[in-house]
């Protein structure tokens, strides 16, 4: 099965674009002002005008209130929101059921016992993503550019969809593919040459060789 690749923290057109030429499945918008990715609605407005067709589109939030949530997802006709913060399995329902989309819950692990922190989510959310838990001084929740023991999912039978995040780039997405057994993907700060600067070059390397994995 091909590996699916998810883009996160567009905020140009080009690099949109990019992801969609070369086929991304999802591309990402953040809506946490504290990471150097952030849209405002009045930017993700004025983005939704300029973005390709073909990639479903997913907004990013960390414990966000409602009228962001309902603004984001008006701006940019979003498929699914992906919850990045301290978000509850209840949150998680509510926010389902006011919105009408599909619903992803990003979990922190670092260590077999982590993985079980996604259970109490799965009646509620239609994907988990597992990312890296952030360094200690990390002001962002996800997008450090920091990885977790990959092995720690591979040869699990997960009955759920999930994806992988934390660290990944071009040079080691083969190994962490191998090492997981994931199907799909998040990356943000490993298509930057600093943080919030993507290049449509990179974001070429990276679906190019995320494809060409067995």
């Amino acid at each position: 099965m091909a590996v699916e690749v998810k883009i996160c923290g567009i905020s140009e057109a080009a690099h949109a674009h990019a992801a969609a030429m070369h086929g991304a499945t999802w591309l990402g918008f953040i809506f946490f002002p504290p990471s150097p990715r952030n849209l405002t609605l009045e930017a993700a407005r004025r983005l939704a005008l300029q973005l390709p067709t073909g990639p479903k589109r997913i907004g990013v939030f960390v414990d966000a209130p409602d009228d962001l949530l309902k603004g984001a997802v008006e701006a940019l006709s979003l498929d699914a929101v992906q919850l990045h913060g301290s978000e509850t399995p209840a949150d998680a329902a509510r926010i389902k059921k006011l919105l009408g989309v599909r619903i992803i819950k990003a979990i922190g692990i670092s260590s077999i016992d982590d993985i079980a922190l996604a259970d109490p989510f799965l009646p509620h959310v239609d994907r988990i993503l597992f990312d890296a838990k952030p360094p200690a001084d990390a002001e962002l929740p996800g997008g450090n550019a920091v990885s977790f023991p990959w092995h720690i999912l591979g040869g699990k039978t997960l009955s759920y969809k999930w994806m992988l995040a934390g660290g990944l780039t071009a040079g080691n997405v083969a190994e962490a593919v191998t090492a997981s057994g994931a199907i799909a993907l998040d990356i943000s700060s490993g298509v930057e040459t600093a943080p919030g600067k993507k290049t449509s070059a990179a974001i070429q390397d990276f679906l190019r060789t995320a494809k060409a994995i067995k």
